[in-house]
């Protein structure tokens, strides 16, 4: 088996470790209830008191501990013998996840100045952008991981887009077994250059990460710098002529006063254009740089803030009880591990990191959780224990069996979408795992949609249990593989790495040009 119960402490209050935002030295945090939140407080030796804002609604906080499992981390870790963390990241021997996502940065270089962004080359002054042959490198490394080789993969910056070998990049990612293959990209070359995006479509990609903050041009205006929307919808427009398309997942990075108003227009567009957008992830924004504690009040937003006004800005549609941490779904990963007798990523993030849900989708009227016809808690408690089971028996088959008689112990078929009943249900789950063809359900006229959250820590909510098990990590070109919160918040992993492999800005213009720096 490849996860197990969580370690974590439960209840509140609970200590941990964080950083101190101003020397980034590991001191002790108190995790504890305030007003109804969950608040994380800290204190220096040397520069004093610390207080932030966890998440926004304690219950759903200590709701979410009851999904936590810890994974088992890699069997060929990078750092054997590190003794700290987040100093010795690699993976280590310490880490408790494989990678289920990596981030793989072409470039830093972009074709926008985002004032938000904390990763471009004007802003750094000087260019990173690894060869073709360190990005071959760098994802034979993710796919050499053990015991789960990365099955997923994002290529990101800066913008890849504008990487001169972005398409042959995406075509080797296939070559070499990545099931998903994702690009995260502002959507400019997508949206101008239809032959460009038809290119990464053939060549593998699966799926197109769209910044996408809103539907106002003011808000673009504070965020990006410069009117975009009609960027974001000729993208929709040009994937929507394709006969393979790739799906799009919209990005927005939230910032309470500035878009916290567009979570019910985000999600209302996204079920408009169900046909190409697949999900939404939302992601509240990390404080990469300083502030003080009178703006960090001001302008933090967190998970449950996002649950919050989701619920809000639909009338109810989608409800805060609907979204579930993201280890919730362990069980289903241990039970197919067991019974195929074969390690699948498991998702054993923290129980903090991120929420999502999955709904079904038949328009923007006919909205259905999957949480409101499914018993979830009882569900993947009992799911998770057969995993055991099956795990230490010969015969697989009789745990399949019990596996399909809990889901229908477990389904409220009064409640499911129109058309769909328990049989149905249980065929297209068997279609996600590749057990039926999906010509059985070709009559069955409500798609599947993910919305979720995922919030990336900075040094003031900084927990290093959340690090230890981060499941989204970079790809460096010096081997190592480091966990998303470490590269780009606490002790930046990233500033390291861009400096040791990276070009000067200005030789960059001299020898290579001056276009998108």
């Amino acid at each position: 088996m490849i996860a197990r119960k969580s370690s974590l402490p439960t209840g509140l209050p609970k200590r941990t470790e964080s950083l101190c935002p101003e020397c980034k030295k590991i001191i002790p945090a108190t995790i504890l209830e305030k007003d109804g939140k969950a608040v994380m407080e800290k204190t220096c030796p040397e520069h004093g008191d610390f207080s932030d804002v966890i998440w926004s609604d304690v219950e759903m906080y200590l709701r979410a501990e009851k999904f936590a499992f810890d994974g088992v981390g890699v069997e060929n870790p990078f750092i054997k013998d590190a003794k700290v963390c987040p100093n010795d990241c690699g993976l280590c021997n310490l880490h408790l996840s494989h990678t289920s996502l990596a981030n793989l940065d072409l470039t830093n270089r972009c074709n926008m100045k985002c004032p938000i962004c904390f990763a471009n080359a004007n802003a750094a002054g000087y260019v990173y952008e690894p060869d073709y042959e360190e990005v071959v490198k760098m994802m034979q490394n993710l796919r050499d991981e053990r015991p789960v080789p990365c099955p997923a993969i994002q290529f990101s910056g800066g913008e890849p887009t504008i990487y001169p070998r972005f398409i042959d990049a995406i075509k080797k990612a296939k070559e070499m077994g990545f099931a998903q293959i994702q690009v995260a990209t502002n959507g400019i070359v997508f949206a101008h250059d239809f032959e460009t995006l038809k290119a990464a479509a053939e060549a593998g990609m699966n799926t197109i990460y769209l910044q996408f903050d809103g539907l106002r041009e003011d808000i673009y205006m504070i965020s990006r710098g410069r009117k975009m929307l009609d960027i974001k919808m000729k993208v929709v427009e040009n994937v929507r002529k394709m006969e393979k398309a790739p799906s799009i997942v919209l990005v927005p990075t939230m910032v309470r006063g500035v878009n916290d108003d567009q979570i019910g227009p985000i999600f209302n567009f996204a079920l408009e254009n169900s046909d190409v957008i697949r999900g939404i992830n939302f992601q509240p924004v990390a404080f990469t740089g300083r502030i003080n504690k009178d703006e960090l009040a001001k302008q933090r937003y967190t998970l449950t803030d996002l649950a919050v006004d989701l619920e809000k800005q639909t009338d109810g549609q989608i409800k805060r009880s609907d979204w579930y941490p993201v280890p919730t779904v362990v069980p289903i990963s241990t039970l197919t591990t067991a019974i195929l007798d074969e390690p699948k990523v498991t998702f054993t993030t923290h129980p903090h990191c991120g929420l999502a849900t999955y709904l079904f989708v038949q328009d923007k009227d006919h909205v259905v959780p999957l949480t409101r016809f499914v018993d979830v808690e009882p569900l993947f408690k009992e799911l998770f224990e057969l995993s055991k089971k099956a795990e230490k028996s010969m015969i697989k088959f009789p745990s399949k069996m019990k596996a399909f008689s809990l889901l229908k112990k477990y389904l409220d078929e009064d409640k499911m979408p129109e058309g769909l009943d328990t049989m149905s249900f249980l065929r297209l789950l068997s279609s996600v795992m590749g057990d039926q063809s999906k010509e059985s359900l070709a009559k069955f006229s409500w798609k599947m949609m993910f919305v979720g959250g995922m919030h990336f820590q900075d040094l003031y909510n900084y927990d290093i249990e959340r690090v230890k098990r981060c499941a989204i990590h970079y790809a460096v070109p010096d081997g190592r593989i480091i966990p998303f919160c470490a590269y780009n918040g606490g002790p930046t992993f990233r500033d390291e790495v861009e400096k040791k492999f990276s070009v000067p800005i200005e030789e960059w213009r001299r020898t290579r040009g001056t276009e998108h720096t």
